[in-house]
């Protein structure tokens, strides 16, 4: 087992090498660490994704979900606002719902029948004036002084976030120009669900934020990836990186530059001329957005993904669950005006990716390898330099600098 109290990064200390290019393994391991980023980064400035306005269209529609380790719900209000609050009751701190979605017309805990209302304001307490003239709560007992923390929300490209803090700036400033527009290409109108899937994975939060971030990885780890040319490092893209590191953008452009023998000339497994497809219709793409971008992956920190491999949609919400286990929530979406055929592309193009997909089932397992080879290595650290040491937009995918860019702003999130 891995000594994770030993004298080390500890919230306070710094022994953490200088910089953003070497990272300790100790701060996927470490509890304490844990529950100090469930403060400085769950509950910080930052907009953590809740979910789709899809998913809660009328008035009490309502989702469950988390921010760290704190549960959530998220639900539509009057006239069409989006509240967030915190799932937990004022009174012994239960949970208020116990569902992953619904509809209401407002929340009563099932502990003790405390109501709220759909702002998450408690209305009212079951018998708090006690019964013919007994017991009952205090005299000057108030419900305005009394109720679970409240989130202010957001909502960009019909994605919902929420923050607990009042220094997070508003969403376009937090994703910076250039990230926002690249999510604002592929949400561009009104989506709908195809399908979700969850993911429990072996391995600390931070090793998928890492691998979400990492082109460096793509065509190497995915074979799938390299042999029917969806991502090459021969293909033009590059990396979109907002100021504060944080968020990213990742494209390959389906046209090649210069040679494309280069995972062979270096005996790379990735590139397998073996594998075949019976079905190449698979693999045939509508070119949707006018750019010739085939594969982009965007990022917002701390915890969303949003996909488009061709013509698969998908966003991936990451959770921890412990230090060493997280779990991943997959939701395909297609948009609302596809027709039949893009529907029926869609559907056959989401085995791409998900807990099996021809790409990403290495990815699975592969945050699994890192925890469990770096058990016993919690004082030495791992090396994020490809591509350089900076943090910002570079016109290759051969780089690490999205990764980079993710320890700048937990850094100087967490002060470790």
């Amino acid at each position: 087992m891995p000594d994770t109290h030993a004298p080390g990064l500890m919230p306070g200390t710094s022994d953490w090498p200088p910089g953003i290019t070497r990272i300790p393994y100790r701060v996927y391991q470490d509890p304490d660490i844990l529950r100090h980023e469930q403060k400085t980064v769950f509950e910080g400035p930052v907009w953590n994704f809740l979910a789709l306005e899809v998913e809660i269209p009328e008035r009490g529609d309502y989702r469950t979900t988390f921010i760290g380790e704190m549960p959530v719900i998220v639900v539509r209000g009057e006239g069409g606002a989006i509240h967030a609050f915190e799932n937990r009751c004022a009174h012994r701190g239960a949970l208020i719902a116990l569902e992953d979605r619904g509809t209401a017309r407002d929340f009563t805990c099932a502990y003790h029948a405390w109501r709220y209302d759909l702002t998450g304001t408690l209305c009212s307490v079951a018998f708090q004036r006690g019964v013919n003239g007994k017991g009952g709560m205090p005299e000057d007992f108030r419900l305005d002084q009394h109720g679970p923390r409240k989130l202010r929300t957001a909502t960009i490209g019909g994605l919902v976030f929420g923050t607990l803090s009042d220094d997070t700036p508003d969403i376009d400033t937090y994703l910076g120009a250039g990230v926002a527009a690249k999510l604002r290409r592929v949400l561009n109108r009104p989506v709908e669900v195809l399908g979700r899937f969850t993911q429990p994975m072996p391995n600390n939060w931070k090793l998928y934020a890492e691998n979400v971030r990492d082109t460096y990885h793509a065509s190497l780890l995915h074979t799938f990836f390299t042999t029917f040319r969806i991502t090459r490092f021969s293909q033009a893209g590059g990396i979109t990186l907002s100021e504060n590191g944080g968020h990213h953008a990742s494209a390959t452009i389906a046209t090649v530059e210069g040679s494309d023998g280069a995972y062979r000339d270096q005996g790379i497994r990735s590139d397998n001329d073996a594998l075949r497809l019976r079905d190449m219709s698979f693999l045939e793409a509508v070119d949707e957005f006018g750019d010739s971008i085939q594969l982009q992956i965007l990022t917002v920190f701390p915890t969303l993904v949003l996909q488009q491999t061709h013509n698969s949609l998908a966003i991936r919400h990451f959770l921890p669950r412990g230090t060493g286990a997280m779990t991943l929530h997959w939701t395909y979406l297609g948009f609302a005006d596809d027709t039949p055929e893009m529907r029926r592309r869609r559907l056959k193009q989401a085995n791409l990716v998900g807990p099996a997909g021809f790409i990403s089932l290495e990815d699975g397992c592969i945050g699994g390898f890192v925890q469990r080879a770096s058990a016993t290595a919690g004082a030495e650290t791992a090396i994020v330099e490809m591509g350089g040491r900076s943090v910002e937009t570079q016109a290759t995918r051969a780089t690490e600098v999205a990764v980079r860019g993710f320890w700048k702003l937990y850094r100087g999130l967490t002060g470790l």
